[in-house]
């Protein structure tokens, strides 16, 4: 089944708009890029992974998240709540495991 030439050309323009729109400068501001936690990293880093080999490279992965945010909060001269508030943050989960 052919398609008129009019008619094939507005089917592309409808598809083909909505991207080109995405993309001008002159779009709606999009949401600003959360950046990846030191977890969510770890959890690309050893998606490959199975069984304990994939658990302890998880925990050795945290284990030295924890102690890079760590080094970031003395750094920064975190102190008390605070800091522990910080390394959590950092780190991008559950941060009692120190």
């Amino acid at each position: 089944m052919k398609l008129p030439t009019a008619a094939a050309a507005s089917l592309v323009g409808l598809i083909i708009a909505p991207a080109l729109a995405q993309m001008t400068p002159s779009a709606a501001p999009s949401a600003v890029p959360v950046p990846a936690t030191k977890r969510v990293t770890c959890l690309a880093t050893t998606q490959s992974l199975n069984g304990q080999v994939k658990r302890d490279q998880m925990q050795l992965c945290m284990a030295q998240a924890r102690v890079d945010c760590l080094k970031q909060a003395i750094d920064q001269k975190v102190v008390g709540e605070p800091r522990k508030a910080f390394i959590k943050t950092c780190v991008g989960g559950d941060a009692t495991e120190q």
